[in-house]
């Protein structure tokens, strides 16, 4: 698995607040410095069905940083994409986000964490 830890694009921000639809497999993430917004992997894709809500910590935190873990194929394409958060008030780690990628080409994917 290649795991990828979020940054923002614009300001090199690692603390986001984090949108998630478990069900689409779909999550956004706004940086907490400078408010830049981003999706995360493919979620762009299927956003409009999407029917995201605030990721929260059991401990009420919703500032995470953000690492995205790509499982590949024998032909090294991107058959899974999990996106784990940890709660930047308590620590905790947890997963928000597991789907499975059935389609190819997957290249671009290890660039949207």
């Amino acid at each position: 698995m290649n795991v990828v830890a979020s940054v923002c694009d614009e300001c090199g921000g690692r603390r986001f607040h984090v949108v998630v639809d478990d069900e689409q497999g779909a999550a956004g993430r706004v940086c907490c410095a400078c408010g830049n917004p981003a999706y995360i992997a493919d979620s762009e894709e299927v956003w409009e069905e999407a029917d995201p809500g605030t990721a929260c910590c059991p401990c009420g935190g919703e500032e995470f940083e953000v690492a995205v873990g790509f499982e590949l194929g024998g032909d090294g394409s991107v058959r899974w994409v999990t996106v784990g958060l940890r709660c930047q008030k308590d620590g905790q780690p947890g997963i928000y986000v597991d789907r499975k990628i059935d389609y190819a080409p997957t290249d671009h994917l290890l660039s949207l964490a």
